[in-house]
């Protein structure tokens, strides 16, 4: 059976007394029955990772080189080192402002598991393209090309946050994410066969809250969620993860 996974994208923001969040969650899931990840900026990760406990703590973004002249970028090694077990790829945010391309995220996505680091790899569709009706079509592309044939289980999730919903409000019909989570997994299946396809774990992403945690979590194949404002405070992400304790 698969384990929940709550994750946390803390985005540009935080300090380092931004820390006691996570010492509070740390302390108040300790014995829960589901995942926790948070994935602070590049300059906690490090610190974060000393005061964690059960959390795993992630990087937002890797660079698909190991090394090199490459200012500003951090590679999947350098996560590592500092105490990282898990990444951020292909988020809606970056994909846009810092033009990356599926193919791209594929590169970044096998450096990091050339450095054991479980890869949570974003997809989603703009609302023109939900409009036009195309949301599997183009779903369907970024995960061919996104995500590379070295995916398991156990080194890849797959985050499905649709643009328009991230820090909107809006959130799509329990429908409309049922089938999407559907469609994922079928094509997970498809390309690695029945038993790698069911153990990679789905995420759903974008205005997860807790007044509506809980029927996110009751649909098909939605084995927990990408946060982004709601998990910068422990009181705002405890009810989130707690209603997804109480799927397992």
């Amino acid at each position: 059976m698969r384990r929940k996974l709550a994750a946390g994208n803390w985005k540009m923001n935080g300090n380092g007394a931004s820390l006691a969040e996570i010492e509070t969650l740390a302390r108040d899931h300790a014995e829960g029955g589901t995942d926790l990840v948070i994935c602070p900026p590049a300059t906690l990760i490090s610190r974060a990772a000393a005061v964690a406990g059960p959390i795993d703590i992630g990087g937002q973004d890797c660079h698909m080189a190991a090394s090199g002249a490459h200012t500003g970028d951090i590679s999947a090694s350098q996560l590592r080192d500092a105490g990282a077990t898990a990444v951020i790829l292909g988020h809606s945010e970056r994909r846009e402002a810092h033009e990356e391309d599926s193919a791209m995220i594929r590169e970044k996505a096998r450096a990091a598991h050339a450095e054991d680091l479980t890869t949570i790899i974003c997809v989603g569709e703009s609302l023109a393209q939900r409009d036009a009706q195309n949301t599997l079509d183009i779903i369907g592309a970024q995960l061919s090309l996104s995500v590379p044939d070295t995916a398991t289980g156990h080194n890849t999730v797959i985050a499905y946050e649709p643009i328009w919903a991230i820090g909107t409000g809006k959130v799509p019909s329990m429908n409309e994410i049922g089938q999407v989570h559907d469609f994922i997994r079928s094509n997970l299946e498809r390309r690695f066969g029945s038993g790698v396809g069911r153990s990679v774990r789905l995420l759903y992403g974008g205005s997860v809250k807790p007044g509506n945690a809980a029927e996110i979590f009751s649909v098909s194949n939605v084995d927990g969620a990408l946060v982004g404002g709601a998990s910068l405070k422990a009181a705002d992400f405890s009810p989130i993860v707690a209603a997804l304790d109480a799927t397992t």
